[in-house]
């Protein structure tokens, strides 16, 4: 089986974009992807897999999953909402993703809502998430240890395990999107 701290190398949960290394000037689409590319490539499946596309920014602006561009270019505020979206990508449908950042976006221009300060605490769940991660990946690897299986059966427990941990991440973040939703609906 492999080792929990192999894995976690490889998943590069250390890859992010902090809210300092997005320039203070408006980009063009393809500097965007370059940045994601640049930021995330190692975290891809196989070199096939696109980081961003200009279809997928595309599509999430015809979407409304951030604030309208201006002039083609795109500033610091869209690349946190797009770093959001990309984050939040591989566990709930785009949908869901909009509900989840309407209320960003609808505060956006107010004067009590700071996006930088925002995606700042956005980035530092992440990091803790990382270390929680690693810490939950050699549990399980432990407890898959104690079962009297060969090396490739306990792999497969491993696979399991995680994808079962993973449904209950994504069903719990879609129950919250749920709440969100319906708490909005109630409001009107």
């Amino acid at each position: 089986m492999k080792k929990s701290v192999d894995l976690i190398n490889r998943l590069g949960l250390e890859s992010m974009i902090h809210k300092e290394e997005i320039p203070d000037i408006d980009l063009y689409m393809d500097q965007v992807i370059q940045l994601f590319d640049s930021k995330f490539s190692q975290t891809l499946r196989s070199t096939d897999e696109k980081v961003l596309t200009k279809t997928m920014i595309n599509n999430y602006a015809k979407g409304k999953l951030f604030i309208p561009i201006k002039n083609k270019k795109y500033s610091k505020q869209h690349i946190m909402l797009i770093n959001l979206i990309y984050q939040l990508k591989g566990a709930l449908s785009i949908n869901d993703i909009k509900s989840t950042l309407d209320p960003i976006n609808e505060k956006i221009g107010s004067n009590n809502f700071q996006l930088e300060e925002f995606y700042s605490y956005s980035v530092a769940l992440q990091q803790e998430n990382a270390q929680t991660f690693l810490e939950e990946m050699k549990t399980h690897e432990n407890e898959i240890e104690q079962f009297e299986v060969d090396e490739e059966l306990k792999q497969l427990l491993f696979i399991i395990s995680l994808a079962n941990m993973s449904n209950a991440y994504r069903r719990a973040a879609e129950l919250l999107v749920d709440d969100l939703t319906s708490g909005k609906e109630q409001k009107k």
